[in-house]
């Protein structure tokens, strides 16, 4: 059986096609705004190039960056009710009270604030208001709102309050989609509560996405299942993708980097992600991108759900080369996807990062004569401005001293010179599709992240196992095979801030699909 890999970016559609673990084929379409003409394309593409038997694909993987893009774009979100248990607490403080004023008019600033909540050992803040909770349910049938969600006080501790509240929501109100904090974000409770919210106002274009992807692969004839990337480099099944589109935030990067382990064999190195418009960064950590441990910032909001620490900047194959006034400078600007009909070294009139990477003798693309008159101080100079800002993002992505490899993948990566300081830089075959690779290689993940209260006889040693055999369940749940699993984080984190020798506890175990998913 055959795995395929798509990767839906901003610009470009990426397959390829695996058999066990070598690539077979890798193409590029263009992306389209319906998402599903340029899935059909990249599949019929792909699938000729490999020439293998689309009845013998047996598992599709994707990634998208259709919902981040929805928040960053301000587009295809909807309203929602922001519920928050935690009365007489935190009532000067409402929900989305930091967000940008644009964003929190487009999801509708329904914000309601009811009695409950917990302290951080379990026991109640206050009873929650069933009353008040039953009357929220008849403002969102008035004011035809399409999702709620739900926040608690330490709901990561005690989630039986969030659970009670979206039992009497969708009694009310059938049909209702609700998010539960606690299922979103990690601890902290404004973070925890925005990224629900976000999850939330999402549902609906997940739906229509979800959908449109599922018409894409019947109409190419594959019947095999299919599945989304999540931005911890491990899939989720598309009905789950439903339920949490915010999880999808940042896969492309992310792709990328699992992309990159898997084509070179290195667990730990530093990956740059050069595109036609930004460069991505990160750092691989056991074959997988560290993650980032603080909150993160989408589009304005600050939010606490897992995120790869990856950072970005403008700088990427199209970027247009400006000698002004104030200096030379590369980028943010760029021409993007239509650096082929645009830059010099093409048979366009626009200097680009392409056409000096040609000129210079770095990359064999276009026709270098187009190129041959540029004068050389410029593309001298263009040539050492792109190696700083490239050598700053692997300095500032580093975590030791201790020399590590650097892998470039991606359409863009021509611009990465063979060395950036002492550093080896490693450009693997397929780097170009390096993104769609990393989602066809995805595995099932699990994982857990929560406070313990080593209290009543449970010991450290207890708590650990507890979560991990939790992470386990999840993954199984998923479609993980129960003998592959392994641990690749685990985080113990005592809380002096708090009484009762609590501690927080984040295990992850990730596992191979099982036959009977694909």
């Amino acid at each position: 059986m055959y795995r395929v890999g798509i990767d839906v970016g901003g610009t470009n559609t990426d397959a390829v096609v695996l058999q066990e673990k070598i690539v077979l084929a890798g193409v590029k379409a263009s992306t389209t705004e319906d998402v599903t003409s340029g899935v059909i394309e990249a599949l019929e593409k792909v699938i000729e190039a490999s020439g293998i038997d689309r009845a013998r694909v047996g598992a599709v993987m994707i990634g998208t960056t259709h919902f981040t893009n929805a928040v960053i774009e301000r587009r295809h979100m909807d309203e929602v009710a922001a519920i928050r248990l935690g009365l007489p607490s935190g009532a000067g403080l409402p929900p989305m009270v930091d967000w940008p004023d644009d964003l929190r008019e487009i999801v509708g600033n329904h914000g309601y604030q009811v009695r409950g909540g917990y302290e951080f050992d379990g026991r109640e803040l206050s009873p929650l208001d069933e009353d008040e909770i039953v009357r929220i349910a008849a403002d969102i049938r008035a004011k035809g709102l399409k999702a709620a969600a739900v926040t608690c006080v330490f709901s990561g501790i005690n989630d039986a309050m969030e659970v009670r509240v979206k039992e009497i929501l969708q009694e009310r109100c059938p049909g209702l989609p609700v998010v539960m904090s606690k299922d979103i974000g990690r601890h902290g409770l404004l973070a925890r509560e925005s990224a629900a919210i976000m999850n939330a106002s999402l549902l609906s274009l997940a739906d229509r996405t979800v959908a449109a992807f599922g018409e894409a692969l019947k109409a190419a004839g594959i019947t095999c299942p299919f599945y989304i990337t999540q931005n911890d480099g491990t899939l989720m099944a598309a009905d789950m993708v439903r339920g949490f589109p915010v999880l999808t935030f940042a896969s492309g990067p992310t792709n990328s980097m699992r992309g990159a382990a898997f084509l070179t064999g290195l667990k730990d190195a530093v990956v740059v992600d050069v595109g036609g418009t930004t460069t991505d960064v990160g750092s691989l950590s056991h074959g997988f991108p560290r993650q980032a441990s603080t909150t993160v910032d989408i589009g304005g909001v600050r939010t606490n759900f897992r995120m790869p620490d990856v950072f970005s900047i403008g700088l990427g194959g199209g970027s247009l080369v400006v000698n002004g006034d104030h200096g030379l400078t590369v980028g943010p600007k760029s021409v993007g996807y239509r650096v082929r009909r645009e830059a010099l070294c093409f048979g366009g009139t626009t200097l680009t990062a392409t056409d000096i990477a040609v000129a210079s003798g770095m990359a064999d693309v276009g026709e270098k004569a187009l190129v041959s008159t540029l004068d050389k101080r410029l593309v001298d100079a263009a040539v050492k401005k792109i190696n700083d800002m490239l050598g700053a993002c692997v300095e500032r992505s580093r975590i030791s001293s201790s020399p590590v490899p650097v892998i470039a993948v991606g359409g863009g990566s021509i611009l990465m010179p063979d060395r950036i300081g002492e550093l080896d830089v490693i450009r693997p075959e397929n780097f170009a599709v390096a993104n769609a690779v990393g989602a066809a290689i995805a595995q099932i993940s699990g994982e857990t992240d929560r406070v313990f209260s080593l209290v009543e006889g449970r010991t450290r040693e207890s708590a650990l196992a507890e979560a991990e055999a939790e992470a386990r369940e999840k993954a199984i749940a998923a479609g993980a095979l129960a003998e592959t699993l392994e641990v690749i984080e685990r985080e113990d984190m005592p809380l002096a801030y708090l009484p009762g020798n609590a501690t927080r506890i984040h295990v992850k175990v990730v596992g191979e699909m099982g036959a009977n998913h694909g």
